[in-house]
């Protein structure tokens, strides 16, 4: 078998985010007119930010995903090429349009609608094994947008990715229908070498009252676990032991996107062989600094630059009991 010729498969997402960007981005229905600071047309999808932030940091990324064909899924397309992400894995399918997702962001927080179109269209048949022997590391994002499509087979397809050497890592975002669980879920966690939800999607996929409590109960599912805090940076959880990693604050401009960065800050710094909880220092300093521009891809730093506030990082040990982990 040849060797790995990609750092990075990421499986998921890809569609435009029109940013809706100022301090009161909430429609007001009854045809009324409202101004905003800024509108602006930005690369989104969880998967196709994840894969632009691994490719700043200089890691080789590849794309599967599906996209219609049509000026969204073509502005997709180039802007993910112009990153340096191979798209040739890219699906275009005819007589579908790419997904959307309207993003109105006030600060640090932010509303997201979206359509869905051709990002539920992916499914375990698009993934082959040939690309899975060429990656390093092979992660999925956005979970629930693909419970349906994607699903049913995805624990096959992450077994087959560690079967050839690659390590596995999941992101699943966060889950409209609000159901959380499913039985192709849990096979696909229990086939994930790392599993990355943030705060609300930990809890909601635990049922625990704390971080740190649904850090170690996911952890005891098998995967690493790494919950992301916001700017209160990330509790990691490997078996019983437990971490919490911070850097220091930055001012955002928009949140978008932080959490794609992060995990592509942490696996690049897997794959330069750091333990778990440095990984994540680089993660965090990744997202952190990616939260300087507009969209999720603007701000998303190259290496030099998330290596050096890494460097600033706080790495804690901390108590593997439910009630001190808080």
């Amino acid at each position: 078998m040849s060797p790995p010729d990609l750092d990075l498969v990421v499986i998921g997402d890809c569609n435009p985010d029109v940013m809706v960007l100022g301090e009161d981005v909430t429609p007001a229905f009854g045809q009324q007119e409202k101004l905003v600071d800024r509108v602006s047309l930005e690369v989104g999808g969880s998967a196709a930010i994840t894969a632009v932030a691994a490719a700043r940091l200089g890691l080789k990324v590849a794309l599967i995903a599906v996209v219609g064909n049509d000026p969204a899924g073509t502005f997709m397309l180039d802007q993910l090429a112009r990153e340096g992400v191979d798209v040739s894995t890219v699906i275009v399918r005819d007589g579908v349009p790419t997904g959307m997702t309207v993003a109105l962001s006030r600060g640090g927080d932010r509303a997201i609608l979206t359509a869905l179109g051709a990002i539920a269209l992916l499914s375990s048949a698009d993934v082959s094994r040939d690309i899975l022997a060429r990656a390093r590391h092979v992660h999925v994002s956005s979970y629930f947008l693909l419970a349906d499509s994607l699903g049913p087979g995805l624990a096959g397809v992450l077994a087959d990715a560690r079967a050839v050497g690659a390590v596995t890592s999941l992101d699943t975002n966060w889950d409209p229908s609000g159901r959380w669980v499913d039985e192709h879920l849990s096979a696909a966690i229990a086939q994930a070498d790392l599993l990355l939800p943030n705060e609300a999607e930990a809890l909601a996929l635990s049922g625990a009252a704390s971080p740190g409590a649904a850090a170690l109960a996911l952890a005891s599912a098998g995967p690493a676990v790494a919950v992301k805090l916001g700017e209160r940076g990330v509790l990691c959880a490997e078996g019983s032991a437990m971490h919490q990693v911070s850097v220091p604050p930055v001012r955002p401009v928009d949140t978008t996107g932080a959490g794609d960065c992060f995990n592509a800050g942490l696996i690049a710094g897997l794959l330069q062989g750091l333990p778990l909880p440095n990984a994540a220092a680089l993660g965090c300093a990744t997202g952190a600094l990616s939260t300087g521009a507009l969209g999720g891809t603007a701000g998303a730093p190259r290496l030099p630059a998330a290596t050096e506030a890494a460097k600033h990082a706080v790495i804690h040990a901390m108590s593997s009991a439910p009630e001190q982990a808080r």
